[in-house]
């Protein structure tokens, strides 16, 4: 499987809420996201989500109400043109010390070795310090950060931290299209 995209989901696709999207009707995608999905779908790319889920154990969402955001944002993006291959969700709290949790990579390696993934040819678009950093603890070619979200003031933490993501963008459209213009150079 070539041409793998992963995202961040809340803050790159959707609005991101500090008290938690705990179900369907709290969803809202970002402007020009679903374009964006479409486009990378229509360009030969895999789009696989890697995201932090730790509403479910903090008891403020159940697995069940995760699944159906997944499975109605699929859908979703499906009617408008796009693909999503697969979710990869950590439901732990910080404070649990899992392997799963972002900036840790095991999210991301456990969509490598589910689907035979070279990560040194993968991009992960995030807009946050923890998703490019999980980038990096990956072994992932490249981490683009995108503006929304957290993501300004992610830039700063960064520029602070001395971590340098390969580019930072307006949003989730702008980062796609870094990614195709790569692939064309």
């Amino acid at each position: 499987m070539k041409k793998i995209v992963f995202l961040d989901r809340d803050g790159v696709i959707n609005r991101d809420s500090p008290n938690y999207i705990k179900n369907w009707s709290e969803f809202e995608f970002l402007p020009g996201a679903l374009k964006a999905l479409t486009r990378l779908t229509d360009n030969g790319f895999t789009t696989i989500l890697i995201t932090n889920q730790s509403a479910i154990n903090r008891g403020l969402t159940s697995l069940v109400a995760i699944e159906h955001i997944h499975k109605m944002l699929k859908l979703t993006v499906e009617s408008d043109g796009g693909r999503i291959r697969d979710i990869f969700f950590c439901p732990h709290r910080p404070d649990e010390a899992c392997e799963c949790r972002k900036p840790k990579p095991g999210l991301i390696w456990r969509a490598s070795e589910k689907y035979g993934i070279d990560l040194s040819q993968t991009v992960m678009v995030g807009d946050n310090v923890k998703d490019i950093e999980c980038a990096h603890n990956a072994g992932c070619g490249r981490a683009i950060l995108v503006r929304t979200g957290s993501g300004v003031e992610a830039e700063k933490q960064m520029a602070s931290m001395r971590l340098c993501p390969d580019y930072i963008v307006d949003d989730l459209m702008a980062a796609v299209n870094r990614i195709i213009d790569a692939l064309e150079c």
